[in-house]
């Protein structure tokens, strides 16, 4: 029989809840397209309407791993959002602007 997640979570000692909650927080913060798509609310056919391309097309953007920024940053701008490019180095951040529009 499954067990209710609140029964399951009881039983977590203090480490390892604090352990699932750093995961948790982790995977909010990367994320591939299609899940930041649902985490939005939004239907392949709703976000395909507004990039005025079918709903197959977005199916094939999700699964690429390599495409223009330029479409990256629309299908972000569909969502509501906007895309920044940042270089991580082991002393910092940099903000790269050469993309921005």
């Amino acid at each position: 029989m499954a067990k209710k997640f609140a029964e399951l979570q009881a039983r977590m000692t203090l480490e390892a809840r604090a352990d699932a909650e750093r995961v948790f927080q982790q995977h909010l913060k990367e994320m591939p397209l299609h899940e930041l798509r649902k985490a939005q609310q939004m239907s392949q056919e709703s976000l395909a309407k507004v990039l005025n391309i079918n709903q197959a097309a977005v199916s094939k953007m999700e699964r690429r791993t390599d495409m223009y920024i330029s479409t990256l940053r629309n299908y972000i701008r569909a969502m509501g959002g906007e895309l920044e490019i940042v270089a991580t180095f082991p002393d910092g951040q940099v903000k790269i602007e050469n993309f921005a529009s």
